[in-house]
């Protein structure tokens, strides 16, 4: 090569350097990057620029909140009793919005009813206080191969401006588990195998049916004596609503046609249909297609919503009740998004199945709990004859485990909302709104933890993230009689978590309970027994034969397994059961269990004196 071409050669590089310089220079760099448009989206993009990342949030639709606003299913499934971390705040604003707690319990299926646009309202100001997170509504996406250290994006924004982004972690907030399965992490869809899943009631073998989809609609009263009904559809037939309530239908169990409107009634007198029985549900499998073949199945999903609203309305003679003209920005007045109930579960660093629900300490994920449930496992098949029946066994409240969140084959990718890593049938109870806004919280808490620490997520110290989620008011444990009020919460969420003192589910119809009892008294021999399987060694203590733990045997417990006998230890220790206790201290009186579970955590530490992995097995 003579010397003019070596010139023009390092010209060339040198202007290529540059353009690649430029076009970095020229994209926004995040630390973390939210995809999506699902309730879990919103959560993670807010909770990770409250952790003090720079956060992106990504959204193809108008409004925030997913399924909760966009898909129009404002009455809130489950929960009632555990109002964990953003979910707990989210319903403080509606309560705070409608006058009290009350003013939302206006139909029966639910605590918590509000109109859709009052929660995009509340989703939107709570993303527009943070000053960490920018948003991008109205904006398609397309992630490329992580290069690097970071994920860049393409976005198309709503001006039609193009636009380049980076981010070091990535958060999938769709519905469906689009992101991932873009990314290239593995998943499954539809049923497994008991074989597989490892659940006796589970199909023999595997299919692809996934839950019905809804395309759900606010009907709003215009009042009597007016006449909304909508022009009858082409394909209308009202024999496919047949016993949807009981007008010409004389089967035992239908419900009343007044029971049934009034079953999703929101405040100032409007109504939600997401009727699940003979009402307007449907089934496709639209997954793994396009976007112009999703949208296909969509208009069928909002055909069949309009025919049961034609019908509530022809049929039945509610001709004031009509599509809300003050709710969704749509020409047709239908919600922005249908509502799924299922769709890809990714493969996780855990698979959480419903042996794990059903007998929590029997394994260890307990210990990695992140998020709360209490609902039981519910899946709507109805519109698919073909699946197979399942019967479902009652369940207690639960707690969903960290590695859920986390795919095994994609770093740098965390899930956000349903397609985390749960079987086919725990899926029926870790989809409702409560737990989806859990999870999405997490998912980005987490983000920012791993994004700030320059590891992947699931390097991420598990007792770490759990700490700082109770400081944000998470529950780690699915205890519905210990509320964050209480001041003994994070003691004994995290006792809890290590299962040194433990609670006791009990499957409860539509609002399953695990109760801590934290006034209860406690056997030294389940003490004993519990710290033992903490420690992995056989304690050895002369602390006394008492059947309950008191003060002076807690004092003597703590000395020996700390090594330290001084008076001065001795003295601390029962000062701090005289507090908790609120009462003199007597070292005969048994010891309530939150006051045991507060002294532990505050001498013992158990919760970061043994660490634990995603498996929920301690690390040694």
């Amino acid at each position: 090569m003579n010397a003019l071409n070596r010139i023009l050669t390092l010209l060339l590089i040198g202007l290529l350097l540059s353009c690649q310089s430029n076009e970095k220079e020229q994209a926004e760099v995040y630390d973390v990057i939210v995809l999506g448009e699902g309730t879990g989206a919103v959560a993670a993009a807010i909770q990770a620029a409250r952790s003090g990342a720079k956060t992106l949030l990504v959204n193809p639709l108008p409004w925030l909140g997913g399924m909760l606003t966009s898909a129009g299913v404002s009455a809130t499934d489950g929960n009632h009793q555990l109002p964990a971390g953003l979910w707990g705040e989210f319903r403080g604003l509606l309560r705070q919005h409608y006058g009290g707690a009350d003013s939302l319990f206006t139909g029966w299926v639910s605590n918590t009813m509000f109109e859709p646009k009052v929660g995009a309202k509340y989703w939107d100001e709570l993303a527009t206080a943070e000053t960490n997170l920018k948003v991008y509504n109205n904006t398609k996406y397309k992630v490329n191969p992580r290069a690097r250290t970071a994920w860049p994006v393409d976005l198309i924004l709503a001006s039609g401006e193009n636009k380049r982004v980076e981010g070091t972690e990535l958060v999938d907030g769709t519905d469906l588990g689009d992101v991932a399965a873009q990314v290239g992490a593995d998943y499954d869809v539809g049923m497994e195998s008991s074989s597989v899943s490892g659940e006796s009631i589970a199909p023999e073998s595997a299919n692809d049916i996934i839950q019905d989809f809804t395309y759900a609609a606010i009907l709003k009263d215009y009042g009597q004596g007016t006449d909304h009904t909508i022009e009858k559809p082409s394909n209308y037939d009202p024999s496919v609503f047949r016993c949807a309530c009981q007008h010409d239908c004389d089967e035992e169990g239908v419900h009343p046609c007044a029971t049934m409107i009034s079953y999703g009634k929101l405040p100032n007198d409007k109504y939600m249909i997401n009727w699940p029985i003979v009402g307007n549900d449907y089934y496709a499998n639209m997954v793994e297609l396009g976007e112009p073949e999703r949208q296909a199945i969509y208009e069928k999903g909002k055909q069949h919503t309009l025919n049961f609203i034609y019908y509530i309305q022809a049929e039945l003679g509610y001709t004031n009740l009509g599509l809300a003209d003050d709710e969704f920005p749509t020409d047709d007045l239908l919600p922005l998004m249908p509502y799924h109930r299922e769709g890809r579960r990714i493969k996780g660093e855990v698979r959480f199945n419903l042996n794990h629900v059903l007998t929590p300490f029997d394994y260890g994920l307990y210990r990695t709990g992140i998020a709360v449930g209490d609902y039981p496992i519910d899946h709507h098949h109805d519109m698919e004859p073909s699946a197979p029946e399942m019967d479902f066994p009652p369940v207690p409240s639960f707690n969903i485990p960290l590695g859920a969140l986390i795919p095994a084959t994609v770093d740098h990718l965390i899930m956000a909302d349903k397609a985390i890593s749960v079987s086919n049938i725990v899926n029926g109870s870790s989809r409702l709104q409560p737990v989806i806004l859990q999870i999405g919280q997490v998912a980005g808490l987490l983000a920012a933890m791993a994004a700030q620490k320059g590891s992947s997520p699931d390097q991420v110290d598990v007792r770490a993230l759990q700490d700082s989620l109770l400081a944000h008011g998470g529950f780690l444990m699915p205890y519905m009689d210990v509320l964050p009020e209480d001041p003994h919460f994070a003691a004994i969420h995290r006792l809890g978590a290590t299962g040194v003192l433990r609670g006791k589910g009990i499957p409860y119809k539509w609002a399953n309970q695990t109760r801590f009892y934290p006034d209860t008294t406690v056997l030294v021999e389940t003490l004993l027994t519990n710290l033992e399987d903490w420690r992995g060694e056989e304690i050895a203590t002369d602390a006394g034969t008492q059947e309950r733990v008191n003060g002076q045997f807690l004092v003597k417990l703590i000395q020996d397994l700390q090594g330290n006998t001084e008076a001065g230890k001795e003295e601390e220790i029962e000062s701090s059961i005289s507090a908790c206790q609120g009462t003199e201290y007597d070292a005969s009186e048994s010891l309530r269990k939150a006051c045991i579970a507060a002294v532990l955590d505050q001498f013992l530490n158990p919760f970061q004196a043994r660490k634990v992995d995603l498996q929920g097995q301690w690390i040694d």
